[in-house]
């Protein structure tokens, strides 16, 4: 096991946004189709969900991420993954309490799909990032941010803060700029039984600084009065929500620092924050 990770070049991203570059769409779009022409020869036996996001009905794709393949995890409609059902389910489960066509959002890092849905649901929707492409705004949540304090209702950054070292740096920043009763969804991956730093960015990561467990999310404790968190057990298992992969290999060479976790299927969490 090696006591280091490998340097990130210069310039590396907090995360991986090959989903928002043509030739990424391009790539995923392809293993969408492939994975549904495959599909097609296991039906009778393949497990059937539905997607809250689009309404389709049917079987998931299996997902092939940087650090492993994934099953169940892709709805073969609207390319949403586990992680982006469950904060769908979240947010609507939310929808109940507040106004989101009263609401201006800034969405970090933003998912193209649910962008899309985004700028039809809020009073207004900006979007940013590190990387300037595709984005309003081009950003970096550790330095402070171009906008006066109060300026949006709901933050909205998922799988972003374990890319950053600086974490604390970057709720302040959010916090700034979150109007009173404001909210922040800030979901991260949970993938260790508690969090694990790593002394640097790990490339075969991504670039995350941090395997997150779900103590996690104690770190945004003083800075919002209420944090609900909402998990996969939270809603029916039609949505699959749960992420289907093998992590009792773990540690590996690209992974050194990484625990073994035991079983094939564990639950994801959403927290939405309090201002």
């Amino acid at each position: 096991m090696r006591d280091s990770l490998p340097r990130l070049e210069a310039g590396q991203m907090y995360r991986d946004r090959s989903v928002m570059t043509q030739g990424g769409l391009m790539r995923i779009e392809f293993k969408r189709r492939l994975a549904l022409l495959r599909l097609r020869f296991q039906l009778p036996v393949a497990p059937k969900f539905e997607c809250p996001v689009c309404q389709y009905t049917g079987p998931f794709l299996p997902f092939t991420a940087t650090i492993g393949p994934r099953q169940h995890a892709m709805c073969a409609r609207c390319g949403s993954l586990e992680r982006h059902r469950l904060q769908w389910l979240a947010l609507t489960t939310i929808s109940k309490q507040v106004d989101f066509s009263k609401m201006r959002v800034l969405h970090f890092a933003p998912e193209a799909f649910l962008g899309k849905k985004f700028a039809g649901m809020f009073r207004s929707y900006a979007t940013a990032d590190i990387d300037p492409r595709g984005v309003d705004y081009m950003i970096d949540l550790t330095k402070p941010l171009p906008f006066a304090a109060r300026s949006f209702d709901l933050v909205y950054a998922s799988h972003v803060l374990e890319h950053i070292a600086d974490d604390r740096a970057a709720l302040e920043n959010i916090r700034r700029v979150l109007a009173p009763n404001g909210i922040a969804v800030l979901p991260v991956p949970i993938v260790a039984k508690r969090t694990i730093e790593y002394p640097e960015p790990n490339p075969f990561e991504v670039g995350h600084v941090r395997a997150p467990g779900l103590d996690y999310y104690r770190r945004y404790e003083p800075f919002f009065r209420k944090i609900t968190i909402f998990v996969s057990e939270d809603f029916s298992e039609n949505f699959q929500t749960f992420i289907y992969e093998d992590r009792s290999h773990w540690p590996t060479p690209e992974m050194p620092l990484r625990e073994p976790m035991g079983g094939i299927r564990h639950p994801d969490a959403v927290p939405i924050c309090y201002l």
